[in-house]
């Protein structure tokens, strides 16, 4: 049984960690309120866009509750994402797949039985295995957290028949509070989620799922090639995702981003798993700028600076689409989601979907992809149909969709939409869209005729419009909110209370004919030319060259550690860097993303890099008094923490470093010259390393035993010359942290 503690106090807590581990002030809307329920020992379920900050719901209380978290994840790839980003913040975690070898395995078990692990990852497959479920009863589980639950849906996008068995969780942890997360469920779908996991009266959150700074594009199918290489030559630096329906798509679209000299890599599931991992690893590495793939990549990736995501094929459902384009803009910076459409891709898709299915799944799946058709020929606002399709209400158009922006003529159908409400009212809100559609155009065929709906005061109210002009003006009541598929009852068409309004005469309606545009790119020459312009005097800026020389430092950074550069810093936290340009302990730890972890990790080399830089501005001096929460770091051996420096041979040593090393010739240790100098140990121990690298004579001894740097020469051997820091860490099993790998590495190359 978890530790339950008083709501407020724990959420005092749950902010201070805040502070410690992630570097943020606030908690975001929604989250403080979440994490409360979880804490209260609540059920809870848990409905956020992609990048809205899920993960920190249930981080949170698991940092801060006694026991250990365990999240039941769908891929090895987001596991994998999610434990390096958690131990680069310094909270101790790990999980346990199919990729994890046995000694591992035992390794991370016998972490979490000694209390040593506050969040350990698992797939369902595991989860279910013989003898797991009795392993976990011996932990004292504080949680468990349900990532992607909307796998547990068949009525969902991404359903997995092995999340449906997890409702065992409840009969084996009766006591134990379950947290759901997803960022894509439809109504059926959050009812799924609740009963199938037999949750107990949960707490349902229900967060916007608004992603403004996503800028919402439909472009004609004309010349996708040319469209894509003409977007990527005006954003060359902006990483980006390109979806592809077929593998042989995916392979022949990256082949010509390479002619042209663009860093571009693809990734279906014909490829085997070691060349997907590689192409995963290169565009999160940002080797890659441009990756081509098909569904099969992107779920659970965190790759935070994703600055665009293209569908060069029509997707087959809403969900799956929102999916892919919240990949965009994770970091809250601004993003372009571009789908590319022709009718021709929605009888590609619709043969795709309905193929080898029972029939069932076959109407599901076409009612679906019909829906994504009515996205793409939409001529109202973008953002407020996919709103609308997730039960919410913008309650204005979003300005920040190609429609918004320039939009298309309109006319007054308040009338034309009465008739179509009526109608289906009468039929008590029982026929889908085509049956609906012969009523109101007073046709006389068997499913009109058997129900007796020829009897119906509105029968042939709008014999006037042709079929498919009364399809366009239906599809956009759906697309505005006025009705709503029930896909449990037949395709029903319900009204909505934004419908009944209408119906009422208290809310008009404005309804516009979709034409196909002559040009995919409506946006005016004279805005692109703005664009580029503010984009290329935007480079040469102080501030620019700043943030693109601390992208360098990081992406050096992260290659040396083995990990994705987002997980050093995010480009969010090091634009704000370059803009304030903090120079000491207590500013850079006023940087949003700045957590303890990392300024000890990290930010004593950011704060050199933005000194050589330039002329820093104005920053509190390093006495001020610091507020910091009182929250113990973890210092757990299980999981050393890696910690960052430039190599020291790029640049001369300066006073301060001169100073560390002949305090270090003294006989003082890194603490005492930390002590007495006022610095961080891992600062101290920077200037060693410069120091031995240069040449210096380090106490080599102080720091590894002649049997200790055997051991890493041996392991250095046996992985062979290309093998990073971080690989040379993980197979030492963490025994050494990254400053003695490298003193010990320093060592081989003066020898050699």
């Amino acid at each position: 049984m978890p530790a339950v503690t008083a709501p407020a106090a724990s959420l005092t807590a749950a902010r201070q960690a805040l502070k410690r581990y992630y570097g943020y002030d606030n908690f975001r809307p929604m989250q403080g309120d979440i994490i409360q329920s979880i804490l209260s020992g609540q059920d809870t379920v848990v409905l956020m866009p992609t990048g809205g900050g899920k993960s920190v719901c249930f981080q949170i209380p698991a940092v801060v509750s006694e026991g250990v978290c365990v999240v039941v994840s769908p891929l090895i790839a987001l596991m994998k994402d999610q434990v390096e980003a958690l131990k680069a913040n310094g909270i101790v975690a790990a999980y346990i797949n199919s990729s994890v070898s046995q000694g591992e395995a035992t390794d991370i078990s016998r972490a979490a039985l000694s209390g040593h692990l506050k969040l350990l990852y698992v797939s369902p497959e595991k989860l279910l295995g013989e003898g797991f479920l009795q392993f976990l009863k011996r932990l004292n589980v504080s949680m468990f957290a349900i990532d992607e639950a909307h796998c547990i849906s068949s009525w969902g996008h991404d359903f997995r028949p092995e999340y449906t068995q997890l409702g065992v969780l409840r009969q084996h942890f009766p006591s134990t509070p379950i947290i759901a997360l997803t960022a894509t469920a439809d109504r059926l779908t959050q009812r799924d989620i609740k009963t199938q996991l037999n949750l107990h009266e949960p707490r349902v959150f229900l967060s916007s799922f608004d992603r403004p700074n996503i800028n919402l594009v439909v472009r004609s199918g004309q010349d996708r090639l040319g469209q894509i290489l003409d977007f990527i030559g005006r954003h060359p630096n902006d990483a980006g995702v390109i979806y592809c329906l077929s593998r042989k798509s995916c392979e022949t679209i990256a082949q010509k981003l390479q002619q042209k000299g663009i860093k571009a890599g693809y990734y279906h599931a014909g490829m085997t798993p070691n060349q997907r991992a590689e192409a995963q690893e290169k565009f999160l590495q940002d080797d890659t700028q441009v990756i081509v793939a098909t569904i099969a990549f992107g779920m659970g990736i965190d790759k935070s600076n994703v600055r665009w995501v293209m569908h060069y094929n029509l997707p087959k459902n809403i969900e799956g689409y929102y999916q892919e384009i919240g990949r965009a803009g994770r970091d809250g910076g601004p993003a372009t989601a571009i789908l590319f459409y022709s009718f021709a891709d929605v009888l590609s898709m619709r043969e795709m979907v309905t193929k080898d299915v029972p029939p069932r799944q076959a109407q599901l799946n076409t009612a679906k992809l019909e829906r994504m058709q009515q996205f793409a020929e939409a001529a109202s606002c973008r953002r407020r149909i996919l709103l609308h399709y997730f039960s919410e209400d913008l309650g204005r158009d979003c300005g920040n969709c190609d429609i918004c922006r320039n939009p298309p003529t309109t006319f007054d159908g308040t009338l034309l939409a009465q008739k179509a409400l009526s109608a289906s009212a009468r039929t008590q809100q029982r026929v889908a869209i085509n049956l609906l559609i012969d009523i109101l155009r007073g046709m006389r065929n068997q499913a009109v005729l058997q129900h007796g709906y020829e009897q119906l005061k509105t029968y042939g109210a709008g014999q006037d419009l042709p079929y498919l002009d009364w399809y366009s003006y239906i599809h956009q009541m759906l697309n505005d909110g006025l009705f709503y598929i029930a896909y449990e009852e037949g395709y029903a068409l319900k009204i909505t209370e934004r419908g009944q309004q209408v119906l009422k005469g208290q809310l008009p309606v404005s309804l516009k004919k979709f034409k196909v545009a002559e040009k995919a790119e409506k946006q005016t020459r004279a805005a692109k030319k703005a664009a580029a312009e503010a984009a290329a005097a935007g480079a040469g800026t102080p501030e620019a060259r700043l943030f693109e020389h601390l992208r360098q430092l990081r992406k050096r950074i992260a290659d040396e550690q083995g990990v994705p550069p987002y997980v050093v810093f995010t480009d969010t936290t090091l634009q704000e860097m370059a803009r304030e340009q903090p120079t000491n302990r207590v500013a850079m730890l006023s940087v949003s993303g700045v957590g303890m972890k990392k300024f000890e990790t990290y930010g004593e080399v950011f704060i050199e890099a933005i000194l050589q830089h330039g002329t820093p501005r104005p920053v509190p001096a390093e006495d001020e008094a610091d507020d910091l929460p009182n929250v113990p770091p973890f210092t757990d051996d299980f999981a050393p923490a890696p910690r960052a420096a430039k190599k020291a041979a790029d640049r001369d040593a300066t006073p301060t470093e001169d100073l560390s090393f002949n305090l270090h010739r003294q006989g003082l240790n890194p603490e005492q010259i930390a002590a007495q100098r006022g610095l961080t140990v891992s600062t101290v121990r920077s200037h060693l390393e410069k120091a031995y690298a240069k040449g210096l004579d380090l106490r080599l001894h102080d720091f590894l035993s002649d049997s200790q740097l055997a051991e890493i020469a041996a392991a250095r051997a046996q992985l062979g010359p290309d093998a990073g820091l971080r690989d040379l860490f993980d197979h030492l099993r963490e025994k050494y942290d990254y400053f003695q790998l490298r003193l010990a590495g320093i060592r081989a190359q003066r020898k050699g």
